[in-house]
């Protein structure tokens, strides 16, 4: 049996430090979608949606796996993006069964002006977020 190596009391500092630091951003990106007027999870999904990789829409079931819902979630968020006119969503023209989701320019506007601001926020924290990484990988 292998003796396990105990934290010390600077670890844990660290850790808790770059807890901290993830947990404010996540609050100025909470409060920065509300400002905007969307909900923090509409945000999160416009940008998964947006920021997939190789194309300009999701399926349901993409969406779902970007954000760690259950599909059935990921239904009722994209049936409130719809409403509030921020995605559209269309069958496949290769799979009828499979459902696509799109920003549309209400949605594209909302999200540049709140990517914009996270991005600016990331620049002003991300110097300190980088040293505590770095020295979480050195100790």
């Amino acid at each position: 049996m292998s003796a396990r190596k105990l934290l010390s009391k600077q670890q844990y500092e660290m850790l808790a430090s770059f807890r901290f630091a993830l947990r404010q951003f996540l609050r100025f990106s909470e409060e920065a979608a509300v400002s905007a007027g969307c909900m923090p999870q509409q945000y999160q999904a416009l940008l998964a949606i947006k920021g997939f990789p190789g194309r300009e829409h999701v399926t349901v079931r993409e969406l779902a796996e970007r954000l760690h819902i259950k599909h059935h979630s990921a239904v009722g968020l994209i049936d409130r993006l719809v409403a509030e006119k921020f995605v559209t969503r269309g069958s496949s023209a290769e799979d009828g069964r499979q459902v696509h989701v799109r920003v549309t320019a209400r949605g594209e506007r909302v999200l540049e002006k709140l990517a914009s601001a996270h991005r600016e926020q990331l620049r002003r924290i991300g110097p300190e977020i980088s040293q505590l990484l770095q020295r979480l990988g050195k100790s």
